[in-house]
C-alpha cells in the first residue's frame, strides 16, 4: 500500500501553489475548475513521485489556527539530501515571510529537522 496523495485546503491558491513549487520543487498541474460548487484544487507532484493536492472552495475564507493542535493533521515532512540544506530552505522561507515554529534541531528520535509554516498556517517538517 502507498499513500496516493495528501491534500490541503487553502484561502489562497495561487499563493499556496507557489509555496510548495518554489520552496520544495513542486510541479503544478492543471487547475481543475468546478464554477458549479465553486471549488479549484492543482495537484502538485515532487521528483520523488509523491502529490500533494491543494485545494479552494468559494465562499469559505476561514482556516483553524494549527499552532498548539493535538488531534488530527500534524504535519508532513518533507526530506532533504542534508542537514545543511534543511538550514538553507528554512531560512530561504523565513525570509520570505513564512515562519519558522521549530529547529532547526535535532530531535530525541534522530531527525534534523526545521518546522515551517505554509500561507495557511499548515506544518511542514524539512528533514534530512
Amino acid at each position: 500500500m502507498t499513500i496516493e496523495h495528501v491534500a490541503l485546503w487553502t484561502t489562497d491558491i495561487e499563493k499556496s501553489k507557489n509555496f510548495y513549487c518554489t520552496y520544495f520543487g513542486g510541479t503544478a498541474g492543471e487547475k481543475y475548475v468546478n464554477e458549479t460548487k465553486g471549488f479549484e484544487s492543482y495537484f502538485i507532484c515532487f521528483e520523488s513521485g509523491a502529490r500533494l493536492e491543494i485545494m479552494t472552495m468559494r465562499g469559505k475564507t476561514g482556516c483553524e489556527d494549527n499552532s498548539e493542535r493535538y488531534a488530527g493533521y500534524s504535519h508532513f515532512a518533507v526530506n532533504v539530501d542534508s542537514k545543511s540544506l534543511v538550514n538553507t530552505l528554512a531560512l530561504k522561507i523565513e525570509e520570505a515571510g513564512y515562519p519558522i515554529v521549530s529547529g532547526p534541531r535535532t530531535t530525541g528520535d534522530g531527525y534534523y529537522e526545521a518546522c515551517v509554516l505554509d500561507p495557511d498556517g499548515n506544518r511542514v517538517e524539512i528533514c534530512a
